[in-house]
């Protein structure tokens, strides 16, 4: 009975928006809204006050770019106010927090009540009195209303075509949004009967499980699959959110490349055979060969069909184009030099600036970098990886076109020029930037891919301070149904892990041990292939991380840079155990980059049963002493 009554309290006050939506470029018109908790509030002015401050923090994260998930809450009063706030990845920023300023208007009216719910085209925003839904979204406790699918009132003129179209494309971004590590697709397909496209997206709630994200849009497919031939449709989860329509609400330049993910199996199957017994040069060549079959074995293909298809969206530029836009590779446009080249400032037709990274030397093993790059980083497409616009090899240099980073490399602000310049904050989105880079090609890409360097003087920074993870010159392909691959050593010794270093196993579990030293590094503002020479001794930075972990005073491994009013220690601490974990021998101890992901994202600190699995490394530093576990050795 008293479950009834809350219902009926709870529809009397609730907006739900299940009318016909005629308009929908106007995408922050409120879809649904309610006030939720029937818990009466102690003071009016004590919930306005937890209120404003839960919103006050939501919207100044929400105001950073490429950060569309926010959490934040304020115990102070005896109101306590716990706020959630998503935004679709298709917004800027600016468009974000229109979004979310015109849903807190909204809330605004549930002055008697603490909780309330709005969902909108383009964000979500919710607040409870309680903090179950903060790891859960579906943890509704007294919010009964079931997901809902709200159809548009015109209908398709070609039912039957149109029908299958858009079951297609919304089964297929179903099956790929649970796959993405931002949990989040936007796809368009064509009508093959005309020139009409449909654009449909999904979202999961990135605090949500993968298994509940895929059961989410499973029960959310099946609700827009009732508004056919409707032609658009919207469906509301706490979970999750799906749309489409044939009129466009995101550019056709941000939709997210679904067919690595749908041809998963033959795709990796493909990396299965080439990737356990050639090196990535052979790769290329196998890959031609294979293209070469699938064009047809009487058609002409010459080396510029095979660049089309290898090297799709990809520029060819002129040598002599490249040079002269870098002013002959002067070092007035150097911007940075790496093991196996040189990079360039340089801007194309007269307003791009880009990146021009110039091989020292066109030998075997160059030219084997150059395959290895062009070929992989050609098809990748995340926000946490460098991206390739174009490449030439018309001259008497190999060359790479790529994004212009214009903070530079991330070790300037950790122990170089720019030192100490970092709030923990950004040094803790830099840390998140990395993992979901790292996520996007061991788990999410068409084929497993170990970068193998994985350093700070390798992680870009954009005017933002969002880090792309670059230099893919040593990357390899890993078999789907192998742990590891035996292979020569290369990479960079004091970052690399003991099994690869020592006996050239390499997984993924290896760029693993990476992050873990390069989130030691952001954290404690100290290069982990040096010496420490305090009063703790002449270790490096790993086994002095450890020892102070075994001591329990890692929070001493903070940079003294830092101001300690920026940060909690217990978080802190938390990311440094983290990071330690990524380190552990042997390689099955370490967690995949998508655990590392959600542990870093979480607010729940480590469970005890989790900490009390941790194993030192073994040790190697680099000039190739090896320690044993617990010891110096």
């Amino acid at each position: 009975m008293k479950d009834l009554m809350v219902l009926v309290i709870v529809l009397m006050m609730s907006k739900l928006g299940t009318s016909q939506l005629n308009n929908i470029t106007n995408t922050n018109t409120p879809l649904r809204f309610s006030c939720t908790s029937t818990t009466p509030v102690t003071s009016s002015s004590s919930l306005f006050s937890s209120l404003d401050s839960t919103i006050s923090e939501l919207r100044s994260q929400l105001w950073k770019k490429d950060v569309y998930f926010a959490r934040a809450h304020d115990l102070r009063s005896l109101d306590f106010v716990y706020g959630l706030a998503q935004c679709r990845d298709y917004l800027s920023a600016s468009q974000c927090v229109a979004c979310f300023d015109a849903a807190v208007s909204e809330i605004r009216i549930c002055s008697s009540v603490i909780g309330a719910y709005v969902f909108l085209d383009n964000c979500f925003l919710r607040f409870e009195n309680y903090p179950e839904f903060y790891e859960n979204p579906q943890a509704k406790m007294d919010v009964k209303v079931a997901p809902i699918p709200i159809c548009g009132n015109e209908s398709a003129s070609q039912t039957t075509i149109f029908n299958q179209t858009v079951r297609k494309l919304l089964s297929d971004i179903r099956v790929v949004t649970p796959k993405t590590s931002n949990l989040y697709v936007a796809s368009t397909k064509r009508l093959p009967s005309d020139n009409t496209t449909i654009y449909a997206m999904a979202q999961c709630v990135s605090s949500i499980s993968r298994p509940s994200c895929e059961q989410c849009l499973d029960i959310s497919y099946n609700n827009l699959y009732s508004c056919l031939p409707s032609t658009e449709g919207r469906t509301i989860d706490f979970g999750c959110f799906m749309r489409y329509s044939q009129t466009p609400f995101f550019q056709e330049t941000q939709t997210t490349n679904i067919i690595p993910f749908l041809s998963e199996g033959n795709s990796r199957k493909l990396g299965m055979i080439v990737g356990a017994s050639v090196g990535v040069g052979t790769i290329l060549i196998i890959l031609a060969l294979f293209l070469w079959y699938k064009i047809g074995k009487n058609s002409k293909t010459d080396e510029d069909t095979l660049k089309k298809h290898l090297f799709q969206g990809v520029n060819t530029y002129r040598y002599k184009d490249l040079q002269s836009a870098t002013h002959n590779f002067s070092d007035e446009y150097n911007i940075g030099k790496g093991g196996y080249g040189e990079v360039f400032r340089a801007i194309l037709d007269n307003k791009n600036v880009v990146a021009v990274k110039k091989l020292h030397d066109v030998i075997d093993k160059a030219k084997l970098e150059f395959n290895n790059e062009v070929k992989l980083i050609s098809n990748i497409r995340h926000r946490n990886l460098m991206q390739l616009l174009g490449w030439s090899s018309d001259g008497p240099q190999l060359l790479l076109v790529l994004e212009y980073m214009p903070q530079g490399s991330l070790d300037k602000f950790l122990w170089g020029e720019k030192r100490g310049t970092l709030d923990w904050r950004q040094r803790l989105d830099i840390m998140l930037g990395i993992a979901r880079g790292l996520v996007h090609l061991h788990e999410e890409f068409h084929v497993k891919i170990i970068h193998r360097d994985i350093k700070s003087n390798n992680i870009l920074l954009d005017d933002d301070f969002q880090p792309k993870i670059a230099d893919f010159g040593l990357a390899r392909f890993q078999p789907e149904d192998q742990t590891h691959v035996s292979t020569r050593f290369a990479g960079t010794l004091g970052y690399t892990a003991p099994e690869y270093a020592s006996h050239g196993q390499l997984s993924e579990k290896v760029d693993t041990y990476s992050f873990g030293i390069v989130a030691l590094e952001i954290i404690s503002g100290r290069k982990g292939t040096t010496v420490n020479l305090d009063a703790h001794g002449d270790n490096y930075l790993l086994e002095h991380a450890w020892e102070l972990y075994e001591s329990g005073m890692h929070i001493e491994l903070v940079d003294k840079a830092l101001d300690p009013n920026q940060y909690e220690e217990e978080n802190v601490m938390k990311i440094i155990e983290i990071a330690l974990m990524c380190t552990q021998s042997p390689a099955t101890l370490r967690p995949t980059m998508s655990e590392v992901v959600l542990m870093v994202s979480s607010e729940r600190s480590l469970g005890e049963k989790q900490m009390s699995k941790m194993s030192r490394p073994t040790l190697i530093d680099p000039h190739r002493r090896i320690h044993a576990p617990g010891g110096k050795g």
